[in-house]
């Protein structure tokens, strides 16, 4: 019985879960919007979150406990960086509920995995074409 278990373990061994939390984690950070699996992007979405409100508070402490979850490569520091800077300070009067989940009605080709799409809530694309000031 799974009483009281909670997540799934995505057909992974535990260090490949926390590197695929930390990959999916930078690449939401970088570019407030990834289209990813249902089951993949809930399952990020705690560990998400629980960086930015981490980040809310900017100290020396926080930054390197940020740095060592996201993993301690160059990318992962830029990263950080950018979460610090830009990404926390405008979820800073917001309680919680950080980021949402998209249900996409295609399928993915090869194997009919259902995709959404994992993004930050204030995200507003720009249409195609336009030119960001």
């Amino acid at each position: 019985m799974r009483h009281r278990v909670a997540g799934s373990k995505l057909n992974r061994s535990p260090s490949h879960r926390r590197a695929l939390w930390q990959n999916l984690t930078c690449e939401l950070f970088k570019h407030h919007r990834v289209v990813t699996t249902v089951r993949k992007a809930k399952q990020c979405r705690p560990f998400a979150e629980k960086l930015i409100t981490l980040a809310k508070e900017k100290n020396l402490a926080n930054v390197r406990r940020a740095v060592k979850l996201l993993g301690s490569n160059r990318q992962a520091k830029d990263v950080a960086r950018h979460l610090f800077d830009d990404i926390a300070p405008t979820f800073q009067d917001r309680p919680g509920g950080y980021t949402r989940v998209l249900r996409l009605s295609n399928r993915r080709l090869g194997d009919g995995g259902e995709q959404a799409i994992f993004e930050l809530v204030n995200y507003e694309p720009t249409p195609s074409g336009a030119v960001e000031e």
